[in-house]
């Protein structure tokens, strides 16, 4: 005598074997979704660096290209308000750039937003003592990151070519922002030494990269703008003493 068949036994097992396979497949998205997220700043850190890795130039060729300016990023201070080695090198470097003839004007992009700290006069002060003439140094005090220095140097400064000076793990990320915006930038490295904490400097660049990659394609406004200050005129129109400088980056 043949046995019977559950009626429902066969069902059960192809409803099992579905929801079996659903289940697999959301983990699987899971899992490449988390892979995107876990390898999308690595992807895009390459992108940027793979896409301006051609504008880094030594200093004689940058002296060939007649730029209107080289500005230079603020990178801290000393205890005593003197530039940090780090910046110290950037300002070593941009004073080597202006007597190679790569320009006649220099733009100290820094933080000044407190009256206690004020990067940018150091850094001209640096440049005087090169002398350096004072008219031909230009400061922006609301050089507060990379990409709104970048911005002001085009917009309230009126920068078209630049020479952008930095350490070459920060190069990459500013020339990026600089095409994004529209402007005409070359790089040249102010690595003279090794510098304490740069294998965090250049892990914690790598998101830097991808904030201002995305903040490049939205392109917002700087914290502060203020009245146009050409870069091909009077350099001491942004010292402290200046009330245009004062609009410049107060007013909002």
């Amino acid at each position: 005598m043949k046995s019977k068949k559950l009626p429902n036994e066969e069902p059960e097992k192809v409803n099992s074997k579905k929801k079996l396979s659903k289940k697999k497949k959301r983990l699987l998205a899971v899992g490449l979704v988390l892979i995107l997220m876990a390898s999308s700043p690595f992807i895009v850190n390459a992108y940027v660096k793979s896409s301006v890795k051609d504008r880094i130039i030594p200093v004689d060729k940058a002296a060939k290209h007649d730029a209107d300016c080289i500005l230079v990023f603020g990178a801290g201070l000393n205890l005593d308000g003197s530039p940090s080695p780090m910046l110290a090198d950037r300002l070593s470097r941009a004073v080597e750039l202006y007597d190679a003839g790569a320009s006649d004007r220099m733009l100290m992009s820094g933080d000044h937003g407190r009256e206690e700290y004020d990067e940018v006069n150091a850094m001209k002060q640096f440049a005087r003592d090169y002398d350096i003439p004072s008219e031909n140094i230009f400061m922006d005090h609301a050089g507060f990151s990379t990409y709104e220095s970048l911005y002001r140097a085009k917009e309230v400064f009126k920068a078209k070519k630049v020479i952008l000076v930095t350490q070459e793990y920060h190069l990459y990320r500013a020339l990026y922002v600089a095409r994004s915006l529209g402007l005409d930038a070359y790089g040249v490295s102010s690595d003279l030494q090794s510098y304490s904490g740069q294998a965090y400097y250049n892990a914690r660049e790598v998101m830097a990269r991808c904030k201002d990659f995305a903040t490049s394609l939205f392109k917002p406004k700087p914290t502060y703008l203020g009245e146009a200050i050409p870069v091909d005129g009077n350099g001491d129109l942004t010292n402290d003493s200046n009330t245009n400088t004062n609009l410049n980056y107060k007013s909002r």
